[in-house]
């Protein structure tokens, strides 16, 4: 009986699996780090909104957005824009010509003249849909706050 089925050699032997535990640690450290950095990315320009009772609308996908301030400075996306040139950076803004729409993000302290110069600036673009976020809560929520945004007063 000195016959033996294993080894012969009766030294080590290769393994021809891969071992996957490593990446899967990896993947699972940098999916936290992307849950925990995700919702700072998200940050805009701070903005008073002013209180409606209007119903959320849910949005299906990202949007421009175009924000004013309390200090009257226009904002596409999280770009400073000089209200003068505004209408040629929405006419060369290739998402704003795709959709046609923005959405307007105004301070409720700015001046309505104001508010309606940044829309004429948007017409002027060839942009015919300008949506108004506000907050429809009574509460004063800033514009990091993603529940409680509607979206009203499409012209």
């Amino acid at each position: 009986m000195g016959m033996s089925g294993g080894n012969r050699g009766g030294g080590r032997t290769t393994m021809s699996e891969i071992n996957v535990t490593p990446m899967v640690d990896v993947m699972l450290v940098l999916l936290i780090i992307f849950m925990v950095t995700a919702p700072l990315i998200q940050q805009g320009v701070k903005v008073n909104l002013p209180e409606t009772k209007a119903a959320p609308v849910e949005a299906t996908e990202k949007k421009l957005v175009l924000s004013i301030d309390a200090g009257r400075k226009v904002y596409i996306g999280d770009a400073e824009v000089a209200l003068e040139e505004l209408a040629d950076k929405l006419a060369a803004n290739a998402k704003a010509q795709a959709d046609k729409e923005v959405y307007l993000h105004a301070d409720r302290d700015v001046p309505y003249g104001v508010v309606v110069e940044v829309m004429a600036a948007a017409q002027r673009a060839g942009i015919n849909n300008v949506g108004m976020i506000t907050d429809p809560s009574g509460g004063a929520k800033t514009s990091n706050d993603k529940k409680g945004k509607s979206k009203e007063a499409k012209r």
